[in-house]
C-alpha cells in the first residue's frame, strides 16, 4: 500500500528562498496487527506539518508515507524505493527495532539521512554509530527508559522480579536495561519469560511465574498489550506490574480497563504529563484525530519540529545529509515531551517519566479516563544512565543472554 501527500505551501512573506522543495519519505505500518499504531505516528507527523501549512522555512514540503507493514524486508524495500525513485531528503521512521537496523543500512549505502524517530534499536546508536553517518534518532534507546524504571523498582523496596516479554530484540534490550539497573542497586531478576512477538494467548506462560516474586516486569508490543494484563487478571494474579514504556501507551491504554489500574511504566512521554505545552497538544490532537496522542504520535510530531528548526537554520534550503545531521544534533528544543538535546552519538538525552495507570479527568475533560499520570520525573537521560559511554559501551548489547539471569534456577 502506498499513500502520497503533496503538502502544498502556504504564504511564508519571510521566506528567504523561493520554489525551494523538501521530500521526506515516511515508513510505518498502515497495514496488519501494527497498522494503528502506523496511522499514530503518520498523524503526529501530519499534524505538525498542518500547523505548519506545509512550509518549513519557506520550503515546500513533500510527504511521502509507506506501508512497511512492520516487516524489516518490507521496509528495506520501500526504503529504497523512496530514496532511488522519490529522491527523498529524508527517510523518517520504521516500527520494530529489527526495522531500524533494516533500513540503517540502506540510508548509508545511499547517502540520505535516516531518522528513526520511533525503532529503538540500542546499537543504531552506540556501537554500530559508525556503520550509519547519517543516522540521527529522536526517538529513544530500548533501555533508556528501563535504567531509571529499575532504579525506581529498587527505591520502592522491590527485591526479586521476573520477567517476561516479547522475545526478539526490542523486549530483549527492554529487559536488559531495567535488569542491570535492578540488579547493580540490590535487586534481582529470578526468572525470564520470552512469549514469542505477537503472542495472543499467555495460558502457557503465566502458571509458570515464581510465586516468590515481589513483582513482574512485562514488556508487550501491539496488541500483545492488551491481551496480557487481562489474562493476568483472569488467571487471579495479584503481583504489582512494572512494565515497559509500550506496555501501557496511549495508544492501547483507551481499550484497556480496572486491570491495568495500578501499573507502572516508564517512558520518555505521557499524555498526562501537567505542561501547558503538553496540555495544548493533547487538546489539538483530541480535537484533530478524537484520541488521546500515543508516544508514537507525539515522537513523530517532535521529529517534524526537529526537521523544521534545522531548516530555520538553513533558511529553507537541504544542506545535504552531513550537514543535515550535525544540525539536528546542535539543537536543543522544547518540546511537547519536555527537554531534548542530543548526545555524541546522536541520541536523545531527555526526560524519562515513571508513570502509573490511574483513572481520572484531566486536562479539562468532564470524563474519568485512564491516563499515565506522572509518578517521578528523571531529568535529562542519557541512553548510558549513570554508567559513562566508555564504560556503558564495553558490555555487550543487551540481548536474550545479556545481563546473563544469575539469579535464576
Amino acid at each position: 500500500m502506498k499513500r502520497l501527500a503533496l503538502v502544498l505551501a502556504g504564504a511564508f512573506a519571510a521566506a528567504p528562498v523561493a520554489g525551494q522543495e523538501l521530500k521526506i519519505g515516511f515508513l510505518a505500518p498502515m497495514t496488519g496487527i501494527f497498522a494503528q499504531i502506523g496511522k499514530d505516528m503518520e498523524n503526529g507527523f501530519q499534524m505538525y506539518l498542518d500547523e505548519q501549512k506545509g512550509n518549513f522555512a519557506g520550503a515546500k514540503v513533500t510527504f511521502i508515507v509507506e506501508d512497511e507493514e512492520g516487516k524489516p524486508p518490507v521496509s528495506v524495500r520501500k526504503a529504497e524505493k523512496l530514496a532511488r525513485q522519490d529522491n527523498v531528503h529524508l527517510l523518517v521512521g520504521g516500527l520494530l527495532a529489527s526495522t531500524g537496523y533494516a533500513i540503517a543500512p540502506v540510508s548509508t549505502r545511499l547517502r540520505v539521512v535516516y531518522i528513526p524517530s520511533v525503532p529503538a534499536a540500542d546499537d543504531l546508536t552506540q556501537r554500530d554509530l559508525d556503520k550509519y553517518p547519517y543516522l540521527v534518532r529522536t526517538g529513544w534507546t530500548s533501555s533508556q527508559p528501563h535504567h531509571p524504571l529499575g532504579r525506581w523498582a529498587c527505591d520502592n523496596k522491590y527485591r526479586r522480579v521476573v520477567a517476561i516479554a516479547a522475545d526478539y530484540a526490542f523486549g530483549h534490550e527492554v529487559v536488559g536495561g531495567f535488569q542491570k539497573v535492578f540488579e547493580d542497586c540490590g535487586g534481582q531478576i529470578i526468572q525470564k519469560i520470552w512469549p514469542p512477538l505477537g503472542t495472543k494467548d499467555f495460558g502457557p506462560y503465566i502458571p509458570t511465574i515464581k510465586q516468590d516474586a515481589d513483582a513482574i516486569f512485562s514488556l508487550m508490543v501491539g496488541p500483545m498489550a492488551l491481551q496480557f494484563p487481562k489474562q493476568l487478571q483472569e488467571a487471579g494474579v495479584k503481583k504489582p506490574i512494572i512494565g515497559g514504556g509500550t506496555s501501557y501507551d496511549e495508544f492501547v491504554l483507551p481499550s484497556m480497563g480496572d486491570e491495568v489500574l495500578g501499573h507502572v511504566s516508564a517512558l520518555q512521554y505521557s499524555a498526562a504529563i501537567d505542561t501547558p505545552k503538553n496540555r495544548e497538544f493533547v487538546r489539538k490532537y483530541r480535537e484533530k484525530y478524537g484520541k488521546v496522542p500515543s508516544y508514537y504520535s507525539e515522537s513523530n510530531y517532535t521529529t517534524a519540529q526537529l526537521i523544521h528548526e534545522v531548516m530555520k537554520r538553513t533558511q529553507g534550503k537541504f544542506p545535504g545529509p552531513d550537514k543535515f545531521v550535525d544540525a539536528m544534533v546542535g539543537l536543543k528544543l522544547d518540546a511537547v515531551r519536555g527537554p531534548v538535546r542530543f548526545d555524541d552519538m546522536r541520541n536523545p538525552v531527555q526526560n524519562i517519566y515513571i508513570k502509573k495507570v490511574e483513572k481520572k479527568k484531566m486536562h479539562g475533560y468532564d470524563k474519568e479516563e485512564l491516563w499515565n499520570t506522572v509518578l517521578q520525573t528523571y531529568p535529562d537521560v542519557s541512553q548510558f544512565w549513570t554508567y559513562g559511554r566508555d564504560a556503558f559501551l564495553k558490555q555487550p548489547v543487551y540481548s536474550r543472554d545479556f545481563p546473563p539471569c544469575k539469579y535464576c534456577n
